[in-house]
C-alpha cells in the first residue's frame, strides 16, 4: 500500500489516518469496497465500480454521502499524488453508526477509505486449486462485495501457502461459482463458458466488460452452470480479474492440466486490451 491515503475529505498519509473502533463498520466487517484498475492515471471503469458499490451499498443498509464525481475524482488525486499512473486502487466505505456498538459521533454516516499501489506480478500462467462449499449462492448477501471478506481472503492466503494462485471454489450445489478474487471461464468447442450470478458469483466488472464485447466480436459466450466434470471437457480456461485482466489457467488442482495460453484465451485478452485501448482514447479526448 501507498504512503499516502484519502480520507473522506483530504489527501493524508497512512500513519496519520485515524478510525475508531467505535465505528461499527470496523468492528462487523459492515461496508463495501471495490479494486479498480489504474490506466494512466485514470480509474477504468469506474462508473460500472459506483454501480456495483450503491447497489451492495443499498442492500447492506450503507448511506453513501459522496458522489460519484467527486470520489472519481479523488482517485485520480490520489494516484497523482502516490505516483503509481500504472497501478490499483481500493475504494472502500465503512458504515459508522448503528448496531449495538456503535460510538461514532462526530463520523459521518460512512467513512470513506481510498488506498492505492503498485500492479500485482501475476505469472503469465496461473495455477488454481479447488475448494468444494466456499460459496452459499443461497444467502441474501451472496454476490456482494462486502468489507466482510475473510472467507475469501483465509481460503486465498491458504492457496497461495499450497504453493498456488487462487482458488476455485464450488457452492453448496457442487457448481463452480468463482476464484476468491476473479471469475472463471470455460472454453468448449468455441464456445466461451461461465458461472451464473445465481452460481453465488461476484458481478466482476471485467467479467461484465467482456460478456458485452466478445459477442460483438464474433465470439459465442454464454451463462451455463457448470460442475467440476466441466473442467474435464474444456479446451482452455481462463480467469478475469480488474488487476489481472484476462489471464489463462493451466493448472487446477486436484485434477486437470491446460495448454496456457490458448488460442481463445489470447483472443479475449486481445480484445480486451483493444477495448481498453479505445477508452483510454476517448478518455484523453474528454480530458
Amino acid at each position: 500500500m501507498d504512503k499516502l491515503i484519502f480520507h473522506n475529505d483530504r489527501i493524508l498519509p497512512l500513519r496519520e489516518a485515524h478510525l475508531s473502533p467505535g465505528q461499527v463498520g470496523l468492528l462487523m466487517g459492515w461496508g463495501v469496497f471495490t479494486t479498480l484498475r489504474v490506466y494512466r492515471g485514470l480509474p477504468f471503469g469506474f462508473e460500472r465500480h459506483w454501480a456495483r458499490m450503491s447497489r451492495d451499498a443499498a442492500r447492506l443498509g450503507i448511506p453513501i454521502p459522496y458522489s460519484q464525481e467527486g470520489v472519481a475524482r479523488a482517485v485520480e488525486e490520489l494516484v497523482r499524488a502516490n505516483g503509481h499512473p500504472e497501478g490499483m486502487a481500493r475504494v472502500s466505505f465503512v458504515k459508522n453508526h448503528g448496531g449495538l456498538w456503535a460510538q461514532a459521533e462526530g463520523h459521518p454516516e460512512a467513512d470513506l477509505l481510498i488506498f492505492t499501489r503498485e500492479l500485482v506480478a501475476w505469472p503469465a500462467a496461473q495455477r488454481l486449486t479447488l475448494k468444494t462449499s466456499g460459496i452459499f449462492a443461497g444467502g441474501h448477501y451472496a454476490g456482494t462485495k462486502m468489507l466482510s471478506w475473510v472467507s475469501h481472503a483465509a481460503v486465498l492466503d491458504q492457496a497461495h501457502q499450497e504453493g498456488f494462485d487462487d482458488a476455485l471454489l464450488t457452492n453448496e450445489r457442487g457448481q463452480l461459482a468463482e476464484c476468491t478474487s476473479a471469475n472463471v471461464f470455460l472454453v468448449r468447442g468455441g464456445k466461451i463458458l461461465t458461472p451464473p450470478l445465481s452460481s453465488g458469483c461476484l458481478p466482476g466488472i471485467t467479467r461484465e466488460v467482456l460478456r458485452e464485447i466478445l459477442p460483438r466480436a464474433g465470439i459465442e459466450m454464454q451463462e451455463q452452470e457448470l460442475g467440476p466434470l466441466d473442467l474435464s471437457t474444456a479446451d482452455e480456461v481462463f480467469i478475469s480479474s480488474t488487476t489481472r485482466e484476462v489471464a489463462p489457467i493451466s493448472e487446477i488442482r486436484p485434477d486437470w492440466k491446460y495448454a496456457a495460453p490458448g488460442p481463445l484465451t489470447l483472443r479475449a485478452e486481445e480484445i480486451f486490451k483493444q477495448h481498453v485501448a479505445l477508452w483510454l482514447k476517448h478518455a484523453g479526448r474528454a480530458g
